[in-house]
């Protein structure tokens, strides 16, 4: 397939390059366009968040418990821990008649640089509910909850909210469960491994699908960006700038997914080496190319996106030293 890489420029020499594998499917689950190799297999990391939360959705969860649409969208969420994202996951603990210790996620400090520094400034020390996964931590323990599974070890594979988890994902992807690989993510939940064109092809669905559960998810996520990331996030802003046209979710080691709804297209990408910088600009290059290979370039707003197109590097003194591009391109079916 086509090459894709971001570079960075210092002065007129490449100093890196980053290569970029994605996949871009259409409603019918048909691979419409790909660069690298699109069947590569990879960790989905937090990207694969809207689906993890499905089961409960499905199951009755939001009924039982009065689940609202913030609760909804951090569960979907790598949020920033802003006082508003740890407000929403507190409310989510106490409708499931759970609390801070029953999540399995561990605390780190916020990926809002701005807030990080406030929280070494203010010596804070992360508890879980600080965690960009707790939203998603809370809707596995709705999960236990609404099928009486117990708590203990929601987080491992051989959990039954594991279990229920992959027979979701395998249904919207297109896979087997036997296909799917399995690992530990970063906050100690089992995390999935599936090819590109198989996220793709599940963003497809969820961007598209008549199924109620797909569509109060998909509403959720586009009616409440900020919760989905936050302050200075990509995804966040993404969502803003393409309202009700667009989800955009990150995942870990230079992931994305993304879905479509006015176009019925899903896309997947992963930075070869993990670079988060490099997947952001891949993903805000393939949304122009999208938009332009399916005539709809004049109504979305890139403009709103500069810091996110070849932009400048600098040092610590702010004089630019060069700059990041993104080259080459998709091939298209």
């Amino acid at each position: 397939m086509t090459e894709l890489v971001v570079v960075s420029m210092r002065g007129t020499l490449v100093e890196s390059t980053h290569r970029i594998s994605a996949a871009v499917v259409n409603a019918e689950g048909r691979i419409v366009g790909g660069a690298g190799d699109a069947s590569l297999v990879t960790y989905w990391r937090s990207a694969a968040k809207p689906f993890q939360l499905l089961p409960l959705v499905v199951d009755g969860g939001i009924e039982r418990f009065g689940l609202d649409p913030t609760m909804l969208a951090i569960a979907c969420g790598s949020h920033n821990a802003e006082s508003v994202h740890r407000e929403v996951v507190a409310r989510w603990l106490i409708a499931i008649g759970a609390t801070e210790g029953d999540l399995a996620c561990g605390g780190h400090p916020s990926l809002w640089p701005a807030l990080a520094e406030a929280m070494i400034h203010d010596e804070v020390t992360p508890t879980p509910l600080w965690s960009n996964c707790s939203g998603k931590h809370a809707s596995l323990l709705g999960l236990a909850r609404l099928h009486g599974w117990g708590m203990s070890g929601y987080e491992e594979r051989s959990h039954p909210v594991q279990q229920r988890v992959a027979e979701t994902i395998a249904q919207w992807s297109g896979q087997s469960i036997d296909q799917l690989q399995w690992g530990i993510d970063g906050c100690t939940a089992a995390a999935v491994a599936l090819p590109l064109v198989a996220m793709a092809r599940a963003y497809a669905a969820l961007a598209t699908s008549a199924d109620p559960a797909a569509r109060v998810v998909r509403d959720a996520m586009m009616g409440e960006p900020y919760l989905v990331a936050g302050a200075d996030r990509l995804d966040t802003v993404l969502m803003q700038a393409w309202s009700n046209r667009l989800i955009a979710k990150v995942g870990a080691e230079g992931v994305y997914s993304a879905a479509l709804p006015t176009l019925g297209l899903g896309l997947a990408l992963k930075v070869h080496d993990g670079d988060m910088i490099a997947a952001g600009l891949a993903l805000v290059a393939l949304l122009e190319a999208i938009t332009q290979r399916f005539g709809r370039d004049d109504t979305w707003p890139l403009e709103a996106l500069s810091e996110w197109r070849n932009p400048p590097l600098r040092n610590t003194r702010g004089v630019v030293t060069g700059r990041r591009e993104v080259r080459g391109g998709m091939r298209w079916e």
